[in-house]
């Protein structure tokens, strides 16, 4: 397990491949790790629907590296749309609430896909920029790579991004470029459940 604080420096510097999920929860993230590591994004989010929802993540990815790298020192890697990954996962667990075992099946589905190109594309360690959302389960996306660097010989950095106003500095960052947010993960389940959570408040 690495934690980014307490690497030190070296040269060349190790090479990290972020699974991301947007790119406002990524734009922060970059900028914590940035300093240690050399980074390359990588989406893979099968959990995402429609497609035309997961190509404007990507592209908003892909633009805000563009704005916020302009020296093209980090790659966006694009992982195949593969929907039918998650709907293996989610498969009897459509009615689970948000955070339960449904979602955590989902991290592990993302993070273990980045694990294993991590690891057969030369890279020195990954990490995930799902901690740094308030409302994702940090100690479950910790447990999970530990496993998943136990298993496949990858090294794991430790995350929980949100903290150092990491969730906030993000919210800033959205708003300097421009970002696209959104305000459910992706999925159809996370959409229902903002949209009853809307109805409830009196909202549209």
């Amino acid at each position: 397990m690495i934690r980014p604080d307490e690497m030190p420096p070296r040269e060349p510097r190790a090479r990290l491949l972020l699974h991301i999920c947007c790119a406002p929860c990524s734009s922060a993230t970059l900028e914590q790790l940035q300093g240690s590591f050399d980074v390359d994004f990588y989406f893979y989010n099968p959990n995402i629907e429609p497609l035309a929802e997961f190509e404007k993540r990507l592209s908003e990815a892909e633009r805000f590296v563009r704005e916020f790298r302009p020296d093209g020192g980090v790659r966006v890697i694009r992982a195949p749309y593969d929907h039918e990954a998650f709907e293996a996962i989610a498969r009897g667990r459509e009615d689970l609430p948000e955070r339960g075992e449904r979602c955590r099946l989902c991290y592990a589905l993302r993070m273990r896909q980045a694990a294993r190109y991590a690891r057969d594309n030369g890279y020195d360690c990954f990490t995930t920029s799902l901690s740094i959302s308030p409302h994702k389960n940090s100690a479950w996306i910790n447990e999970i790579g530990m496993a998943l660097e136990a298993e496949l010989g990858i090294p794991f950095v430790w995350s929980d991004f949100k903290k150092k106003d990491g969730y906030h500095r993000s919210i800033e960052l959205s708003r300097q470029y421009g970002l696209y947010r959104q305000d459910w993960c992706g999925c159809v389940y996370s959409k229902r459940e903002r949209e009853r959570r809307k109805q409830a408040a009196g909202g549209v």
